[in-house]
């Protein structure tokens, strides 16, 4: 259904990025806030993220609180608006999804002269939830450390990175710049944060396992072979270019290590202080999986912080961070044994 009617309205630009922009708006009818994220289908890369974070998330066929939500997604040509769905045979996301192929030149080569040629403007407004505290570093580096806070998070994430693993998407970017934060409030008034799993541009679907195409995927024998993601939190498979959802296990186990520990490093580029654990080397910093591709035996200072650690915090972490993917728990586990440590040994009063 196509339609020339404006369902939301803008009301301030909330983060810019190569891939995209990201509103906080409105729904006229309602008020309520929702996000959008408006995509210039420009370039096959571009359509190709745009894609992937679509087809993920519109794959899922639940919602889950520690996960984005795509309420919908709009697709905009010369003023008109269609809302898209997984599947689509409308010939506006035919040609959409075409240019994503970007190996194929003669398609390619249509694309851009279309688009210089006839003026064809293409965008992706992706509408989701809403969140009102932020990315996961802002949240934490603005507040001092809180074990509770802490447990709350690792909590979350695990409930989260196992949803989507049993939903067979791989995310393969996470980092605490794509965990954003719901501020809410627990009838007693005490803050209650909301993880929120988002940004899914490099994100993998997995149809289907090994040999049989009728088996049910199973992520961790869904073999990938493109080295993406951000190098502090990339495994030592993923440098390599040959891994499995195993590589999530790793960068998540980069995230609770430094969260717990307050590891933070500056980012070159853009000099932000970002929570991420890493290997010293003289005066650089080294990338942990890189330094574990280098060198898989070597020993990681678990604590490298605090004069001491609960046991078995200590032992979840070095398990995740095992260069070997095979020594890593899945996600399912990993759930499992975060809620016994926060359940047996953490202490949530402090």
């Amino acid at each position: 259904m196509v339609s020339s009617q404006a369902k939301y309205e803008l009301i301030q630009e909330v983060g810019r990025g190569s891939y995209g922009v990201v509103y906080e708006a409105a729904v006229r009818q309602t008020g309520a806030r929702v996000a959008v994220k408006k995509i210039r289908c420009h370039s096959p890369e571009n359509v190709e993220l745009a894609l992937r974070e679509f087809w993920a998330l519109s794959s899922i066929q639940s919602q889950h609180p520690n996960v984005i939500h795509l309420e919908e997604c709009i697709l905009q040509r010369d003023g008109l608006a269609q809302r898209m769905s997984h599947g689509s045979s409308s010939p506006l996301y035919l040609e959409v999804c075409v240019t994503s192929h970007f190996k194929q030149l003669i398609v390619t080569f249509f694309f851009f002269f279309c688009i210089y040629v006839y003026h064809c403007a293409y965008y992706l407004w992706f509408v989701m939830d809403f969140c009102d505290g932020g990315d996961m570093n802002a949240y934490l580096l603005s507040r001092k450390p809180s074990r509770k806070t802490n447990t709350s998070f690792m909590l979350q994430l695990g409930s989260a990175l196992a949803f989507l693993h049993r939903n067979q998407i791989i995310h393969r970017d996470l980092k605490p710049d794509n965990i954003l934060i719901s501020q809410g409030r627990t009838p007693t008034g005490s803050p209650e944060p909301t993880l929120k799993v988002a940004d899914f541009g490099l994100s993998k679907v997995c149809s289907c396992s090994g040999l049989n195409p009728e088996e049910p995927a199973s992520v961790n024998k869904c073999f990938l072979s493109t080295a993406c993601g951000t190098d502090f939190y990339m495994a030592p498979e993923v440098w390599e270019g040959h891994y499995t959802a195993k590589a999530d296990i790793f960068a998540l186990g980069v995230i609770i290590w430094a969260m717990v520990e307050r590891i933070t490093f500056v980012d070159v580029e853009t000099q932000k202080e970002l929570l991420g654990s890493y290997v010293q080397q003289g005066e650089d910093i080294v990338p942990l999986g890189e330094a574990l591709l280098e060198n898989p035996k070597m020993e990681l200072h678990i604590p490298a912080r605090k004069k001491s650690m609960n046991a078995g915090m200590k032992q979840l972490i070095r398990e995740m961070l095992s260069a070997n993917p095979q020594e890593r728990p899945d996600a399912v586990e990993l759930e499992l044994r975060l809620v016994r440590i926060a359940c047996r040994e953490l202490d949530w009063d402090t």
